[in-house]
C-alpha cells in the first residue's frame, strides 16, 4: 500500500503543466532595508557564480558607506569614474543638510537618474546595463543609465539593396533602431510603446505606429496579441511573427520583415503599425497584402514607368518561378501536340539518352538547385557564391554529359532559379520554391489539369487568408478600384493622393489633390 501511494506521488511530482510560469523568489518581492549590508547579502546571494557582475564598496562624501553594482561589459566605466563616483567621493567637511537620498540626487549630474525601492527593480536594472547605487541608511536605491556596449555600425542591409535610396538599414540595438525611425518621421505623433516578453531574456519590443493614422482597433489588437505570449525567451523577431501572425500554417507569410527604415515608414504612414525587436535588426509589419510582399524600395525611388516595368516583369517571373517546370513535365509528358515540330523533335533528341521521365528529371534537378543555394547561404561569403555558381555549371554539364538529364531540363530549371531571385522578400521566395514541387507532381500525374487544380486551391487558400483582419488578396479580392494604382502599375505620387483602406477611412488623405506638375508658361507667377 504505502509502495503505491509512493509510486503515485512521484508519478504526480515529475508531471508537468504545458505552461509554467516563471515564478520569482520571495526575496524579489520584498523591499529593500536600511541596512547596506542586508541589501548587500540579498543580491550577492542572486548573483552567486556570477563572475561578470562586479561589487565595488565606497566611502561617499568621506563618512557614508556606499556601493556600486554592474555587470562588466555593458556599463559605460568611463562616465561611472570620471563624472558619477568623482563627485560622490568629495569630502564634505559640513554636515549635509537634508536626507542623503536628496543630497545623492542633488550631486549626481545625469538625466537617467531613477529611484528604486524594490530588489525586483534593482534586478531589471543590473540585467539591462544599469548602474545600481546602494547607500547605507537608505531605503531606497539609484539606478544610473550608463548602458554601453559594443554595436554593429549602421549600414545597407545585404538583401535589401537598391540602386537608389537610403542606405542605412537597422542594426540589433534597439535605441539605434528607434532613432532611425525619429530621424525619418520627426512628429510626436509616432508612438513608440514599449513591451517586455520572455520569462528570462526580458527582451524589450517596441510597438512604433502614427497616431491619427493608424485604426486604433490594430493597435489594440496588435497588443493584446503581443501581452498573450508566454514564453521563455525571444532571440529574434520570428519567435514574435509565429505567435501572432493568423494563419502560422500557411507557406505565404503574413507580416512583412524589413531591416530598412525607410520601408518601416512607408508602411507607418500607410496605416500599418511596426515592431522593433531587441537584438535583431528585422522589424515586423503588420498588417501587410501579398502584393505588397513584392514590392520593393526601388518602385518608389525610380521614375514611375521605369518602376511600373520592372513591377511588369516581375510578375511574370515570379509565376514563371512557380508554375515553369510543371508546365514543362506537362508539356513534354501529356501535351506534345502543344509543341511546335522543330522544337519537338529537338527535345525528343535530346531526351533520348536520359533513362528517367521528365518527372523525376525536373526533381533531381529541382532537388541539387536548391541544396546548392542553401550551400552557398550557409557557406563563408568568399566563397559561398563561387561554389553554387561552379558546382551549378560542373554538375550541370556533367549530368547531361552523363546522359542523366537533358539539356532542355538544364535550361528550365535554371531559368526558374533565375526568376525566382526577383521575388524582392526571401520568406516569399521560400513560399514559391517550396511550392514548385507539389505543382511538379500534379503536372506529372495530371498534366496541365493537375497544374490547374494546383493554381485553384492556391488561390483560394490566398484568399482566406487574413493578417490582422485584413483580406490577403486586397485590392483585387475584394476589388478596390483606387488601389489598383499602386498593385497593377505604380502611380505617380501626385496620384497617390489618399492612404490605402487599412485605417478605416481615417485620415485617409495623404497629400494635397492636384499637385500634377505642368510646363512652365512665360507670364505666370506662383500663387
Amino acid at each position: 500500500m504505502i509502495r503505491n501511494v509512493q509510486k503515485l506521488l512521484r508519478k504526480k511530482g515529475n508531471q508537468t503543466s504545458p505552461v509554467q510560469k516563471e515564478q520569482p523568489p520571495s526575496h524579489l518581492q520584498e523591499r529593500l532595508a536600511t541596512s547596506l549590508e542586508e541589501n548587500e547579502q540579498a543580491l550577492r546571494s542572486i548573483y552567486a557564480d556570477c563572475s561578470d557582475v562586479v561589487f565595488r564598496d565606497f566611502t561617499f562624501f568621506g563618512h557614508v558607506s556606499g556601493m556600486v553594482i554592474y555587470i562588466g561589459g555593458l556599463t559605460d566605466l568611463e562616465l561611472l569614474d570620471g563624472d558619477i563616483l568623482k563627485s560622490l567621493l568629495k569630502k564634505n567637511s559640513e554636515k549635509p543638510k537634508g536626507s542623503m537620498i536628496s543630497l545623492i540626487e542633488n550631486t549626481i549630474s545625469s538625466t537617467k537618474l531613477e529611484k528604486i525601492d524594490q530588489l525586483s527593480d534593482c534586478i531589471k536594472a543590473i540585467s539591462t546595463g544599469n548602474v545600481l547605487l546602494l547607500v547605507d541608511g537608505a531605503d531606497k536605491a539609484f539606478s544610473l543609465g550608463l548602458t554601453k556596449f559594443q554595436k554593429r555600425a549602421i549600414e545597407e542591409p545585404d538583401a535589401e539593396k537598391v540602386i537608389r535610396g537610403p542606405r542605412e538599414g537597422f542594426i540589433e540595438s534597439l535605441e539605434v533602431n528607434t532613432s532611425l525611425l525619429r530621424r525619418i518621421i520627426k512628429s510626436p505623433a509616432l508612438k513608440l510603446k514599449k513591451i517586455r516578453i520572455g520569462r528570462y531574456t526580458k527582451t524589450a519590443i517596441i510597438l512604433a505606429y502614427i497616431e491619427g493614422i493608424a485604426e486604433p482597433k490594430l493597435i489594440e489588437e496588435m497588443e493584446s496579441r503581443l501581452h498573450r505570449i508566454d514564453i521563455d525567451g525571444v532571440l529574434e523577431s520570428e519567435y514574435i511573427e509565429e505567435m501572432i501572425e493568423d494563419n502560422p500554417n500557411s507557406p505565404f507569410p503574413q507580416i512583412l520583415s524589413t531591416e530598412r527604415p525607410d520601408v518601416v515608414s512607408a508602411h507607418l504612414l500607410e496605416g500599418r503599425a511596426a515592431i522593433l525587436t531587441d537584438g535583431t535588426p528585422h522589424a515586423l509589419i503588420a498588417p501587410v497584402t501579398f502584393f505588397s510582399m513584392l514590392q520593393a524600395p526601388d518602385d518608389y525611388y525610380e521614375r514611375y514607368i521605369v518602376g511600373t516595368l520592372v513591377r511588369w516583369m516581375r510578375y511574370v517571373l515570379i509565376i514563371a518561378s512557380l508554375l515553369l517546370p510543371s508546365l514543362y513535365v506537362a508539356i513534354t509528358t501529356y501535351h506534345q501536340e502543344m509543341i511546335p515540330d522543330t522544337l519537338l523533335l529537338t527535345i525528343a533528341s535530346a531526351r533520348e539518352s536520359v533513362p528517367y521521365p521528365a518527372l523525376v528529371e525536373v526533381i533531381l534537378m529541382e532537388v541539387m538547385l536548391e541544396a546548392l543555394r542553401e550551400a552557398g547561404v550557409r557557406l563563408p561569403n568568399q566563397i559561398g557564391a563561387a561554389v553554387s555558381i561552379v558546382g551549378a555549371l560542373v554538375i550541370g554539364q556533367s549530368a547531361v554529359q552523363a546522359g542523366l538529364v537533358s539539356a532542355p531540363m538544364v535550361i528550365v530549371v535554371a531559368t526558374t532559379a533565375i526568376a525566382s531571385f526577383l521575388v524582392p522578400r526571401y520568406v516569399v521566395g521560400y513560399a514559391f520554391r517550396y511550392l514548385r514541387f507539389p505543382f511538379i507532381f500534379l503536372a506529372g500525374t495530371l498534366g496541365i489539369l493537375g497544374i490547374m487544380l494546383g493554381v485553384l486551391v492556391m488561390i483560394i487558400h490566398l484568399c482566406s487568408l487574413r493578417s490582422f483582419g485584413e483580406t490577403y488578396l486586397q485590392p483585387l479580392a475584394p476589388l478596390k478600384k483606387r488601389e489598383l494604382k499602386d498593385v497593377l502599375w505604380r502611380s505617380p505620387f501626385w496620384m497617390m493622393e489618399k492612404r490605402p483602406q487599412f485605417n478605416k477611412n481615417i485620415n485617409v488623405q495623404r497629400q494635397t489633390p492636384n499637385l500634377q506638375p505642368g510646363p512652365y508658361r512665360p507670364g505666370e507667377t506662383d500663387s
